[in-house]
Parts: C-alpha cells; structure tokens; sequence
C-alpha cells in the first residue's frame, strides 16, 4: 500500500534531520530503503521536490544534496554556508539581500521564482 504524500515527507525529512551533513537523494533512499525495501528512486525524487517547493528543504545546487531547511524564510533569502572540507552546512537568513537581488534583477524584469545563496568556504572547526 502506498503512503500518502505527508507521511512520505516526514519520513525523508527524518532521514535529513538525522544525517549532520547534506544527502543526495540515493543516500536518503538507501536510508528508507532499510525500512521499505520496495521503495524506488523516483519517490524519493518526487518527495524531495515536494519539500523544496514548500521551503521544507534546501537543495544544495552546487553539490546536488539536500538539507532540512531550518529558518523561516518568508521574505527571505536562505544563506547556505558549505564547508568544502567536512561538509557542514550552516543556513542562514538573508533577508537584507532580497533588495539588493531584486535591484539586480529588476532592469532585465526577470521574474524571480527563488533564491538560494550558497557560500563555499570553511566552517570554523576547520579552519582552526
């Protein structure tokens, strides 16, 4: 029997906040899959765009893994600082950017959809 839409997204979302690092989506489906053998990729797949859409999770484009999002961002701009040497990442919220985007983009009148930030660098563990 198939699981409804929220219950499948409470469980990827666990998988998430479990893992202190960011997961790609067959990570997250090896996981499910210890419970739900039968459980296949495009589910997963399916359920991570659910979450992204509703601000739930952060796809990291940059790496293409996922993390729980953890900030409230209505009128904002999630800021994902990516530690390139342990993998951490730190959300943080950037709501003085969405201006600043916006002037960015408003000459060409592109339409913004989203924004994501996302900073690459070293945590502070690491880089002591």
């Amino acid at each position: 029997m198939r699981k409804p839409a929220t219950a499948r997204q409470d469980d990827v979302l666990s998988v998430l906040k479990a893992c202190d690092r960011p997961m790609t989506a067959y990570q997250i489906l090896e996981r499910l899959q210890a419970s739900e053998p039968d459980i296949a990729p495009p589910t997963v797949y399916r359920t991570l765009s659910s979450l992204t859409d509703q601000g739930r999770a952060h796809r990291l484009e940059s790496i293409r893994a996922f993390v729980p999002c953890t900030c409230s961002h209505q009128n904002s701009v999630p800021v994902l600082a990516i530690c390139g040497d342990c993998g951490a990442v730190e959300e943080h919220d950037g709501g003085e950017l969405l201006p600043m985007l916006d002037r960015l983009t408003d000459p060409s009148q592109f339409r913004t959809e989203r924004h994501i930030v996302e900073i690459h660098g070293r945590c502070s563990s690491c880089a002591a």
